[in-house]
């Protein structure tokens, strides 16, 4: 399998993503996780720019989150959080917030106090 087309000046890096034919237009849908979890894994090359902005979104915002839930103390702080998320066809990051989500497939970020 070869990895889908990005513009060669464009950095990228490939990730395996499920493919549906039905969604082919539609790269946001093309997680590890996209189309049901149906379709075929395919290896796309996703572009750094749009990852990279949406990663640094994504952790300043749960950083944040973090921060709130710290400051609130109590017997029990928070002192270490995991979150699984997968990334899209797109460059897109989307987290897996299901508690029965037993899967491996996806980016685990740890976040320690």
């Amino acid at each position: 399998m070869t990895a889908a087309a990005v513009p060669s000046d464009e950095p990228a890096l490939p990730f395996w993503v499920s493919y549906d034919e039905d969604l082919e237009g539609e790269d946001d849908s093309m997680g590890l996780f996209g189309g049901g979890g149906d379709g075929e894994a395919r290896l796309r090359n996703v572009p750094l720019g749009p990852l990279r902005k949406n990663l640094a979104e994504a952790v300043d915002a749960l950083q944040e989150l973090f921060t709130e839930a710290a400051a609130r103390g109590g017997p029990l702080p928070l002192r270490e959080a995991h979150l699984t998320c997968q990334v899209t066809a797109s460059g897109g990051v989307q987290f897996i917030g299901s508690a029965q989500a037993q899967s491996s497939r996806g980016i685990v970020l740890v976040f320690k106090q």
